[in-house]
């Protein structure tokens, strides 16, 4: 039974192709009734003819338009004829039933039965190869002659993608590529032959020579395959130096979002070698639909996937509170021309301006916050740490005492893995906004559920290592690395926005959670990586440099403090952290000391005031900077509360 993705035929030309079957059933059954009769057919049968034409013709196009053979036209190849040779047995085999049953009064003889499916068959494959062939011709009258020449195509994965891009490639002159080989994993297909086109082997005979093939592209047909799979064919195409690119995601296929022939580039979360991770989408939906939803920092790459996914679980209202006019507008811009019908309500604000703050809560009573708005440029915030304790620390601390005041029922926090042991300023205010999170819920724990997520480096968010390195590539290079053992965690974008939102359906308060991002990434193996998916060769076409280790820089992160308890959850993925909380009033009474002194000190002074507050930190200093000197007297350092007994998974 055909059941492809391609359009069905104009309606002038459908007809036709109804009328022309009509004609080859009638020419079938009358051949079969001579052949029967050896050309001599008695009267009382050739009486019959018109009678039994009319029910068994009726009931074979039944079946065939069943089997959606009307809809093939262009797109039939000889391969297609099993298609058709199925569709008709059936009616063939219920009308051998009823000349058996009934005898050939008004029914066929049954050797009758037998040579009309053969000669039928025959007909409608000639037929529709007729067909395409006029399709074809008519094509090339109106100017879209194929190339003269079309590239070698090897394609990695002999399935059902791997097959139809096989027969795109030979529909389709346009695309100038022409499928020569198969390479699959399945040992049962070595030798056999899809379209005519062999199947070579597994995909590691490439690194043979893959049969002298010549091949001069490869296209990885595998939108099913385990990211660790794809990795490692990767890897293998990287070595040959071949231009290689895939079919779109399975979901894109199966949405009718984008079709087979529809290649793209091998993208590098593709070779991260590590599974997509899959979240409840019922549960974060229970969690979101109908409730008033902000989201803080709504422009940024965090902020805005948040919006995006959260629009697509129907809220009543979306409130996206962003301080800067550009970017706001820009996300406001994208939504309301998406297809989610969600109100919007694009807010100007900061989460310093405490009126303004309080006027939003007042007037729009949000009951879910996803808190995504920070400093997070590492370099940058080394030179101004004032603005990263207003912003991350002291902003945090206001947001989270306003919604409690307002009786919000949720506030997610956005941290970040640089927050274990920082060697940052970013990292040690972030680490201060998760002890804000964790005293407020402390202190009210019947009240507003603070909870905070922590992940790594996001692939493609705005000054991130990806973006930058590919603006290095494109210019020429060199792609500066700072140190040649450096490492990262890394997630996509949409990844990590599905973990903050599967957070708020776990938690109940006070806890962090991790996500299991498998192994770190070397952050040179990345870089060659993304010059290779350039078609360059690291090191000859472009220069990798490295630059040595920047300001508050660590060779690899963690992503908890030892000792931490971490529990696991009730999504395989995703883990819990849990320690004590630090009282709220000492809290404050530190972060408004270090609010006050934000804009009065130097940044190295304003650094060993943060460690005094944060005695994991270990700062970097820029100079040989004096003793900070407090305008008034600063709160007693804050100690590490003891670790909390560990909890049963939720």
């Amino acid at each position: 039974m055909r059941t492809g993705n391609h359009s069905a035929p104009p309606g002038a030309a459908r007809a036709a192709l109804v009328i022309g079957d009509l004609a080859v059933l009638a020419v079938s059954l009358w051949l079969a009734y001579l052949i029967r009769f050896d050309f001599a057919i008695p009267e009382d049968a050739a009486r019959s003819w018109p009678l039994v034409f009319l029910w068994v013709a009726g009931l074979q196009a039944l079946w065939l338009w069943r089997a959606r053979q009307f809809d093939l036209l262009g797109y039939f190849n000889l391969g297609d004829s099993s298609g058709v040779f199925w569709a008709l047995l059936a009616p063939n085999a219920l009308v051998f039933l009823l000349s058996h049953q009934f005898g050939s009064a008004y029914a066929p003889p049954r050797s009758v039965v037998i040579a009309d499916l053969g000669f039928a068959v025959i007909g409608l494959t000639g037929i529709r190869l007729a067909a395409r062939r006029g399709e074809r011709l008519g094509r090339r009258r109106q100017g879209t002659k194929p190339p003269t020449r079309r590239r070698r195509a090897g394609i990695i994965g002999a399935g059902l993608v791997g097959t139809a891009l096989a027969r795109e490639f030979e529909e389709r002159p346009d695309l100038g590529l022409q499928a020569v080989a198969f390479f699959d994993d399945d040992r049962t297909k070595w030798g056999k032959r899809i379209h005519d086109v062999p199947i070579v082997g597994a995909p590691e005979a490439l690194a043979g020579g893959g049969a002298n093939l010549e091949l001069e592209e490869i296209v990885v047909a595998m939108p099913s395959a385990r990211p660790k799979r794809v990795a490692e064919i990767g890897e293998i195409l990287r070595q040959l130096r071949i231009k290689f690119s895939t079919v779109p995601s399975i979901y894109e296929l199966t949405t009718g979002a984008a079709r087979v022939g529809q290649l793209r580039p091998v993208d590098l979360k593709d070779l991260l070698g590590r599974e997509q991770v899959q979240l409840g989408s019922d549960a974060i939906r229970g969690s979101l639909q109908n409730k008033v939803v902000m989201v803080t920092g709504a422009g940024g790459s965090i902020g805005g996937e948040l919006c995006r996914q959260i629009a697509g679980y129907g809220p009543r209202r979306l409130l996206l509170f962003e301080q800067s006019e550009v970017q706001l507008f820009q996300i406001e811009q994208e939504l309301a021309n998406g297809d989610s019908k969600v109100p919007i309500v694009p807010l100007i604000a900061d989460l310093l301006d405490r009126p303004r703050l309080e006027q939003i809560l007042e007037r729009f009573h949000p009951e879910i916050i996803f808190h995504a708005a920070a400093h997070k440029h590492v370099p940058m915030m080394e030179r101004q740490p004032g603005e990263a304790i207003k912003n991350n620390a002291f902003g945090t601390l206001q947001l989270g005492e306003l919604a409690q005041r307002h009786a919000v029922a949720s506030l997610v926090l956005i941290s970040s893995d640089k927050a274990i042991n920082p060697t940052n300023v970013m990292g040690a205010t972030k680490r201060l906004a998760e002890m804000c999170v964790q005293g407020l819920h402390a202190a009210q724990p019947e009240g507003t559920r603070f909870m905070a997520v922590r992940f790594g480096n996001v692939l493609g968010s705005s000054g991130s290592v990806v973006p930058t390195f590919s603006q290095q590539i494109a210019s020429g290079g060199p792609v500066k690395v700072t140190h040649p053992e450096v490492t990262r965690y890394f997630m996509t974008i949409s990844e990590a926005v599905g973990l903050v939102l599967q957070s708020a359906t776990l938690g109940s308060g006070g806890e962090i959670f991790l996500l299991d991002m498998g192994q770190p990434v070397r952050i040179v193996d990345l870089a060659r990586h993304l010059i290779e998916l350039t078609g360059r060769v690291p090191g000859r076409d472009v220069r990798i440099e490295f630059t040595g280790l920047r300001p508050g820089e660590k060779l690899f992160e963690e992503l908890c403090y030892q000792g931490e308890n971490v529990t696991t959850t009730r999504h395989p993925k995703i883990n819990r952290l849990v320690s004590g909380a630090i009282p709220i009033s000492e809290l404050r009474l530190v972060i408004e000391e270090l609010f006050l002194e934000a804009d009065l000190l130097e940044a190295d002074q304003l650094k060993r005031l943060l460690q005094r507050a944060v005695p994991e930190y270990r700062p970097q200093f820029q100079a040989d900077a004096p003793a900070a000197a407090p305008r008034r007297p600063f709160a007693p350092v804050l100690r590490r509360p003891p670790l909390a007994a560990p909890l049963a998974a939720t």
